[in-house]
């Protein structure tokens, strides 16, 4: 049993106690989310269909039941609460057996797989959360949704990817957030099971960590300045520094955001020598070009905004001799970077990112709730190698569009139901590697119950 789990039960035990102290249910919240999702992926290049043993073309739909409790605190110098997420994931179709499922990989697209591949009729998972509260810092155990530059929980699929460890959070000091923990396992969006901890490239069945580290904080310089640091570990794969400063700065009649990143990762115990744990990249010599982690990642992007319009680009620096690393145990993930696309990351080794961004607030115009949003990022100077440990393609380049139209209800009977569609075209010549299409029709509503 991990130590968080232990130390789970025995906070329920003592809360269970104390489920009528001031304040627990008084300031209590409960929300149901319902999410219905539609996924459509066409992995062109009819020469390549055997490559990785990847189906031509994916698609699942699916019901999704998300329960969301939050209690509030006891009385007391030292408050206690605790938070529940039930999610249950029901399947509609599976695409004729076109799930996304392979030999090597945990589920499909959307759901876990039974053991000849077909998509599950259904899966649940329930996480719990106990917390405890002194001042303005929070300590949690349990069931974590962090979202920070050095680890990011995922929400692209029909439920969200769940991560199982400790958080403390301070606020005590003026303007500034501190912020620790660790996570010991990780629940993937198609699965309802705990996993270990793996990065791109490593044989995550047979070479995982159950501990990662992070640390760092947020100070607000300004209203308008906010620097960050961010520490994570991995044990076993990789050490990351991080820094980020984000500016807003009002020209005319709008707003200029600037929003700057740095990353430094190196390898860190059995990454940097054991080739079963080693990151992708570009090492000459070994076997796809696999080695330990060594990359430095840099990127700017500045957006403006105004009357309803945002425009602007950003670029991004991949150095190294190994891809960006982030937690990726190869059933979906996010990192944070500023290329985290509906498709792909432009994170490999020695790329060079830049995109091109616009967005429209139909609320400028009279329609509140309607948004549309495209995104270009093109990026080159990839170097391969293949299983021959020899250079496989030098100097390729990939590319992709994104397009996303939305509407949430703003007001009446049905205020708060949210219509989307995402629509994603990636082409590249990168040597093994497929062109892709997708599309994702998203219907969502909340209902508050507490």
């Amino acid at each position: 049993m991990y130590k968080s789990s232990l130390a789970l039960a025995v906070a329920v035990g003592v809360l269970a106690s104390q489920a009528n102290a001031e304040g627990f249910l008084e300031d209590s919240k409960a929300t149901l989310k319902l999410r219905n999702y539609y996924i459509n992926t066409d992995n062109r290049d009819a020469a390549a269909k055997t490559a990785a043993g990847v189906q031509s073309k994916n698609s699942e739909w699916g019901q999704a039941f998300q329960l969301e409790y939050q209690s509030g605190y006891t009385a007391g110098t030292v408050g206690f609460g605790i938070d529940a997420l039930a999610l249950l994931g029901v399947r509609l179709d599976s695409g004729g057996g076109h799930n996304g499922a392979t030999s090597t990989s945990y589920g499909g697209t959307v759901f876990p797989s039974k053991s000849n591949g077909d998509a599950v009729d259904d899966f649940t998972s329930l996480g719990l959360t106990a917390k405890a509260k002194i001042s303005k810092t929070e300590l949690k155990v349990g069931t974590l949704l962090p979202k920070l530059p050095v680890i990011q929980y995922n929400d692209g699929r029909l439920v969200p990817q769940t991560f199982q460890g400790e958080q403390i959070t301070s606020n005590d000091i003026k303007d500034l957030t501190l912020i620790g923990g660790q996570v010991e396992a990780v629940k993937g969006r198609n699965s309802s099971n705990d996993e270990n901890l793996a990065i791109n490239g490593a044989s995550p069945r047979t070479a995982s960590s159950n501990k990662f580290y992070y640390a760092g904080g947020d100070y607000k310089i300004t209203k308008d300045l906010l620097f960050q640091y961010y520490y994570g570990q991995l044990t076993d794969f990789y050490k990351q520094h991080f820094v980020g400063l984000t500016h807003n700065w009002a020209i005319g009649p709008g707003v200029l955001k600037s929003d700057l990143r740095a990353f430094h990762s190196t390898d860190d115990g059995n990454n940097a020598n054991d080739p079963l744990f080693y990151s992708s990249g570009r090492y000459v010599g070994n076997v796809s070009g696999k080695g330990p982690v060594d990359n430095n990642l840099y990127s700017g992007l500045f957006l403006y905004t105004v009357a309803g319009h945002t425009f602007g680009g950003g670029y991004q620096v991949s150095n190294g001799n190994s891809d960006f690393p982030w937690l990726n145990q190869g059933d979906g993930s996010s990192n944070g970077t500023i290329t985290d696309m509906q498709i792909q990351k432009f994170g490999r080794s020695g790329e060079r990112t830049w995109q091109a961004r616009y967005s429209y607030d139909f609320s400028a115009i009279g329609f509140p709730g309607a948004t549309a949003g495209l995104v270009y990022l093109r990026g080159d100077n990839i170097d391969t190698v293949g299983t021959n440990r020899a250079v496989s393609g030098s100097g390729r380049s990939e590319w992709e569009r994104d397009l996303t139209l939305a509407y949430v209800v703003p007001q009446g009977t049905f205020k708060g139901l949210g219509l989307m569609w995402k629509n994603a075209i990636w082409r590249n010549d990168i040597p093994g590697q497929r062109d892709q299409d997708e599309n994702r029709v998203i219907v969502s509503y909340s209902i508050p119950l507490l």
